[in-house]
């Protein structure tokens, strides 16, 4: 149900709870900086990878997560449009951007700071 290359923040929530419930798998991933993540994240979110330090992890998802459904987020979906079309380009089959990013998502956010 969900082959396509970029999701809306409604179609994420709804994949977040499939996950919940073991219908479906993928990490998703923060490209935000660590400021931003500080301040508040989609939660659910598997892991933090700032896309000021994309060359120091790129490699390692191209080599290690090659068959994993992969998940970006950001703020807009900007910086993990960038992420997505950088690993596709480099042969992974199966990166989603999250439109939208966290400031148009509704479901449930993180705010440790608050």
């Amino acid at each position: 149900m969900y082959d396509k290359r970029d999701i809306s923040s409604d179609e994420l929530e709804a994949m977040l709870k499939q996950r919940e419930q073991d219908e479906i798998d993928f990490l998703l991933i923060d490209v935000r900086e660590s400021f931003e993540y500080d301040e508040a994240y989609i939660e659910g979110v598997d892991l933090l990878k700032p896309t000021s330090e994309f060359s120091s992890w790129a490699r390692d998802f191209l080599e290690n997560e090659k068959d994993k459904k992969l998940i970006f987020t950001c703020r807009t979906g900007n910086r993990s449009a960038q992420v997505q079309h950088i690993l596709m380009r480099n042969g992974h089959k199966d990166c989603v951007n999250h439109i939208g990013g966290i400031v148009s998502y509704r479901g449930k956010i993180v705010a440790p700071k608050q």
